[in-house]
């Protein structure tokens, strides 16, 4: 079985063909991504409208790549899967829109997926993927949410911001200190020519003794030290400023996984979202639970954004699980706001 996924919930346009075997774990075929960082840079973030066109020019030509790449024709797809959200309404309309008009044409079935989901699964196309159950920090520009995960949709939501996400902080922070978005990636290079316990940053509700997270004090003390340095702040002054944002940052993920896995007494951490990346992260994270005889679980680095093939992996294991409907001429409809424990 083939199944063809389409991502489009923000600012990238992935597609991805997926093959799921008789037997065995779902595989990659092939994959292509358009990212508009570039585009949405001279305006500071997301321009939804301009990021709804943009997908409606990637997409079709995206898909051709994808079936170029996997050497076969679109007739030999047996499913085609899209996001069908959370994310921004106009954007998820492009996927979902072509995933269906496609699906109508060839008859054949769509499945919408959750894009939380897709993340949280993406590790299974990993060169070491995971084994259920475990516990996932989805950690992302949108959210940060610490889940018990059982099997494909099988969650329970252990701990969540209750202001701003990860991603959110180091964006909001290196925006502060006046670098280029995204904002993330920037601040994480120049922390590392800074010392992180340059400045004395709060880390909120890092006692609290609950898996919970708030990031929205920290980002006003960020404020509150750029004002202290001035308007020409020294370049030394910026990078210990940004090292000791993200030691606050990952300090707070380490320590609320650690008590996620305490709590449930799971040996298996599975880490996903476009703050995954980070490097900082990762060496802390695999350092604490290597002394705790925890196995951490990764998506390739190229998978940490969003993509194509994340969506497609997470229906094809759907399907797998019988939990799909294999049924063409499914309508649609996205959901720009949809909590993961409702898929």
């Amino acid at each position: 079985m083939l199944v063809l996924g389409f991502e489009s919930s923000c600012d990238e346009t992935g597609v991805a063909l997926v093959e799921v075997p008789a037997a065995g774990a779902p595989q990659l075929r092939a994959q292509a991504l358009h990212s508009q960082i570039r585009m949405h840079q001279a305006y500071g973030g997301v321009v939804p409208e301009l990021a709804s066109r943009d997908h409606i020019r990637r997409v079709l030509p995206l898909t051709r790549e994808v079936l170029s790449q996997a050497q076969v024709a679109l007739s030999d797809i047996d499913v085609i899967a899209y996001t069908q959200g959370p994310g921004l309404a106009g954007a998820l309309l492009v996927g979902a829109g072509v995933a269906v008009a496609m699906a109508a044409a060839l008859d054949k079935p769509t499945v919408g997926v959750h894009h939380l989901e897709g993340h949280l699964l993406s590790p299974f196309l990993s060169v070491d993927p995971p084994e259920f159950p475990f516990v996932a920090l989805l950690v992302s520009g949108g959210h940060t949410q610490l889940m018990r995960v059982d099997d494909v949709g099988q969650y329970q939501m252990l701990g969540e911001t209750i202001d701003d996400a990860a991603g959110e902080a180091f964006d909001k922070s290196a925006k502060l200190l006046g670098l280029p978005y995204p904002g993330g990636p920037h601040l994480a290079q120049l922390a590392e020519q800074g010392d992180p316990t340059a400045f004395d940053l709060p880390r909120p509700m890092l006692k609290s003794g609950k898996p919970d997270f708030s990031f929205a004090g920290l980002k006003t003390a960020v404020l509150t030290q750029v004002k202290r340095l001035g308007e020409v702040p020294t370049e030394q002054q910026k990078a210990d400023l940004a090292a000791s944002t993200q030691a606050a940052i990952v300090e707070l993920l380490l320590r609320k996984s650690l008590l996620a896995l305490k709590e449930t007494g799971l040996k298996r951490l599975v880490v996903a979202g476009g703050v995954g990346a980070n490097r900082h992260l990762r060496e802390q994270l695999n350092a604490a639970c290597a002394k705790r005889q925890i196995r951490v679980h990764y998506p390739e680095l190229s998978l940490c954004t969003d993509n194509g093939a994340m969506i497609a992996m997470a229906a094809a294991m759907r399907l797998q699980r019988g939990m799909a409907s294999l049924r063409p001429g499914a309508g649609f409809e996205v959901r720009p706001r949809w909590t993961l424990g409702a898929a």
